[in-house]
This record gives C-alpha cells, sequence and structure tokens, in this order.
C-alpha cells in the first residue's frame, strides 16, 4: 500500500464513518495487506492525519469516552478516532 492509497483510504472512512471511526486489526493487517513491521509506522500515520481532521485517537487498551459512556478499546480494534 502506498502513502496515496493510504491517504485515499482514510479520507473515506471519515466520509463515511463520521464522528466515530474503527480500525480494526482484520481491516488493517488482513484487507490492506500491512505487514506487521510496517504496522508502527502505519498506525502512526494514520494517528497523525485524523489528529489533524480534529479527531482523539486511541489504541488498543486505552480508554475514552463516547455518548457519555467509558470504552475501552478492544483488542481486535487497533484505533477508535472520536471526532472533539
Amino acid at each position: 500500500m502506498n502513502l496515496e492509497n493510504l491517504d485515499n483510504y482514510i479520507n473515506n472512512k471519515i466520509n463515511t464513518q463520521g464522528n466515530f471511526i474503527k480500525f480494526t486489526f482484520y481491516e488493517i493487517r488482513i484487507k490492506l495487506n500491512i505487514d506487521e513491521n510496517d504496522l508502527p509506522v502505519i498506525l502512526e500515520l494514520i494517528k497523525n492525519k485524523l489528529e489533524n481532521n480534529g479527531y482523539k485517537v486511541y489504541f488498543t487498551g486505552e480508554k475514552y469516552m463516547y455518548a457519555s459512556v467509558s470504552v475501552k478499546v478492544k483488542s481486535n480494534e487497533l484505533i477508535i478516532a472520536v471526532k472533539e
């Protein structure tokens, strides 16, 4: 996956999912075919793009508030982004 394809993928998620965006393990590792060694860099790129678009980003195991409820990012979810 090149940077342009990744950017288009993120933009599509922003446009279709709105204020709450989820990136799952399956989606990133299998569907996008991201190698485990490249995963940290890809997650950082996704995080930066989402933060630049006004989202608060959470990774696996972190807690966040959504709709006044405290939720923990599940083990099969790599990133959750909530529009601030």
